[in-house]
């Protein structure tokens, strides 16, 4: 496969999750944005600071506490922070499992697409060989058998039942 076919190839992956990402509404991307965000290093970092400062000035002596121990608004943010964390979280990673989806139906219909490109190519190339005198080698059992149609129920059936259940 020369470079440049390559080349194209990833651009065309490139072009599709560009606009995939483009799509996305505006209270999308600030979801995406927040889910990204609380999943990095300083979101942690600033969350030890701001709670170790806040557990800190509310042990100070001769302080006006405003969260005495045990720290009861402390907790209230912490919980109602989470809920919408968990929340963000849980948009970001289903739109991209729905993405993953679109993925592999796509992976599938071209694997589809290529199983009959070869099947097709693999009866043409019997033809040319039995044309040649090659029919002892166009006419092997695996040659025969890879150069039929694949039964794709089949072989989702055989996967089915062969499959362990979870």
């Amino acid at each position: 496969m020369s470079q440049s076919h390559v080349q194209d190839h990833i651009e065309l992956i490139a072009k599709h999750e560009q606009e995939f990402l483009s799509q996305r509404t505006r209270a999308v991307r600030v979801s995406d944005a927040i889910a990204g965000f609380v999943g990095s290093l300083p979101f942690v970092v600033g969350h030890l600071c701001v709670f170790a400062l806040w557990i800190g000035y509310n042990l100070l002596p001769h302080t006006r506490h405003f969260d005495p121990v045990p720290f009861s608004l402390l907790q209230t943010c912490v919980a109602m922070e989470s809920i919408l964390v968990a929340s963000f979280i849980l948009m970001r990673q289903t739109r991209l499992g729905r993405r993953s989806d679109e993925r592999d139906h796509l992976m599938l219909q071209i694997l589809m697409l290529t199983e009959k490109e070869i099947t097709a190519v693999l009866g043409m190339d019997r033809h040319i060989a039995n044309e040649m005198g090659l029919s002892r080698e166009a006419n092997t059992k695996e040659v025969r058998e890879l150069s039929q149609d694949t039964s794709i129920e089949d072989v989702a059936q055989t996967i089915r039942e062969k499959l362990p259940e979870k």
